[in-house]
């Protein structure tokens, strides 16, 4: 309706002041006002992924919101993973630098204890701190945030189950799936996150369990036990599979199962759970050969079950808009993060394909995004790092020895331990190395690995060097600074492709 026709019946309104559900507006200007008011992005999942996403896509002037059934930013990762993990892990580690290493260094501290009630509201601290800092940044850059499960009904339209109350529809041109990942359940095993807990029950126990056994010997399983070890608990690692962290190269595995037994971690490895029976305070757990025979019991103060994760899209409406999976039950997409779907539905971080791991969502949600404004974004997941947040810390970029043997390339090894580097000796923390592998013909650098203090830092120096696809030589002909931990890495590469000056 033009204006002269609002005038001709004597209504001194601007048609572009009302509203789409205003009296006088028709059905057909409605949906006009319907496709003026499509979000150019609706993002679901406000995780490390989504929330990354969202706020670049405002950053490119994009009219984009965010729905997030939470209640608060930041995923898994934010809330009950990543961030409040390495808060206990800092805590943890601050009091068994105090209890047993604090001598060395000439500092007598008697009495030391952990208060766990603090301790917990630290990490909380944390959590909110950067759950309001993520608010922030989407009023920075004007991305609506919706509280709600987010449901795909359409091609271009997500319904949303508000937690106020009621729902609301979002009309979108493109829609991005962010909705991450859960942990994978056992058969057998009922978590009441109490006494048999996930990653999130572990985080919030209340007090030292005397002894605790963790189901999975991964990343995650492996860091929270680190927590409640040196707090005081006996941990066993119950493994289904002949070796922990099966990722990890096997040199540097081997120094880090090594390690952890040192430090009191006890591992039943080829071992299947087949149940958890809780009585009282003490969880029992059968288990028996992986390959079959006689059963045992084991009793704990408490059970993690920590054997892996899947991608979670329940109740997303996949089906309903032809969005495919693959044989693993991840979301199919093609190199610009575009489903299967007839409409422009994309899915990035740990519902698709590659490795569960926050960067890499964050950086999946970046490209996605500037595919959808028509540039070219990409992720190069061989150079997508992982780390292991124990101490000492193992982190590692590209292949491990085996992948390389088994591709058939001819490669060449370099090796540094941090036993004579000058600053890991200076600081009394000189347990592991630097371990490079390299083309034998290009020295191309493949895969670089590391365990050892501050590993989880140091690492980035390769990831930029595979990026740009360096050579070892290109680091050791790079001068670092001195007494740094960084030069055990000039020396690992030095000893690739020549010989190391310190070893």
């Amino acid at each position: 309706m033009a204006p002269s026709s609002f005038m001709r019946l004597g209504l001194n309104i601007s048609p572009w002041k009302l509203t789409p559900r205003h009296p006088f507006v028709s059905i057909i200007q409605r949906r006009a006002y319907a496709a003026e008011e499509a979000k150019d992005l609706v993002v679901i999942g406000g995780g490390p992924g989504g929330y990354v996403a969202a706020i670049k896509a405002g950053q490119m002037g994009l009219d984009v919101a965010c729905v997030e059934g939470r209640g608060a930013l930041g995923g898994t990762c934010l809330n009950v993973g990543c961030i409040p993990s390495k808060a206990l892990l800092a805590s943890s580690h601050l009091l068994h630098e105090i209890q047993k290493n604090a001598a060395n260094h000439g500092v007598i501290v008697d009495g030391a204890r952990i208060d766990i009630p603090k301790m917990m509201a630290q990490k909380d601290k944390a959590v909110m701190g950067l759950t309001k800092g993520v608010e922030g940044l989407f009023k920075k850059n004007k991305v609506e945030y919706v509280k709600g499960w987010g449901k795909l009904t359409g091609a271009e339209e997500v319904e949303v189950i508000l937690l106020e109350g009621g729902t609301k529809t979002l009309k979108a041109k493109n829609i991005i799936i962010a909705t991450g990942s859960e942990v994978a359940p056992l058969p057998g095993i009922e978590i009441d996150e109490e006494r048999v807990v996930s990653s999130t029950g572990a985080l919030v126990l209340e007090e030292v369990p005397k002894s605790l056994i963790v189901i999975g010997g991964g990343y995650i399983g492996l860091e929270m036990g680190s927590v409640w070890e040196r707090l005081g608990a006996k941990v066993t690692v119950v493994e289904f599979g002949p070796i922990i962290v099966p990722t990890m190269d096997g040199e540097v595995r081997k120094q880090f199962e090594r390690s952890l037994k040192k430090q009191g971690f006890n591992f039943k490895l080829n071992t299947k759970v087949t149940a958890a029976t809780r009585e009282g305070d003490t969880v029992k757990l059968t288990v028996e050969p992986a390959k079959g025979g006689d059963p045992e019991t084991l009793e704990a103060d408490v059970v993690l079950v920590s054997a892996g994760r899947r991608p979670y899209y329940e109740g997303l409406g996949l089906e309903a808009v032809g969005v495919e999976l693959d044989n693993r039950g991840r979301i199919k997409v093609d190199h610009k993060f575009k489903t299967t779907a007839s409409g422009n539905i994309y899915a990035i971080g740990d519902v698709i394909d590659g490795p569960m791991l926050a960067h890499k969502a964050e950086e999946d949600g970046v490209a996605c995004v500037e595919n959808i404004a028509g540039k070219a974004g990409h992720v190069n997941y061989n150079t997508v790092p992982s780390i292991v947040y124990t101490h000492p810390e193992v982190a590692s970029v590209g292949k491990t020895e085996e992948q390389v043997k088994a591709d058939g390339i001819e490669y060449q090894v370099g090796k540094f331990a941090f036993v004579a580097n000058s600053r890991a000796r200076s600081v009394d923390d000189t347990e592991g190395l630097v371990k490079f592998i390299s083309d034998k013909k290009t020295d191309k650098i493949l895969g670089a690995h590391i365990m050892g203090p501050n590993a989880g830092e140091l690492i980035h120096e390769c990831v930029l060097a595979m990026e740009y696809g360096a050579s070892t030589e290109d680091i050791g002909r790079s001068c670092h600074g001195h007494p740094t931990l960084s030069e055990a890495i000039k020396e690992a590469a030095m000893a690739t492709y020549d010989r190391a000056i310190h070893s």
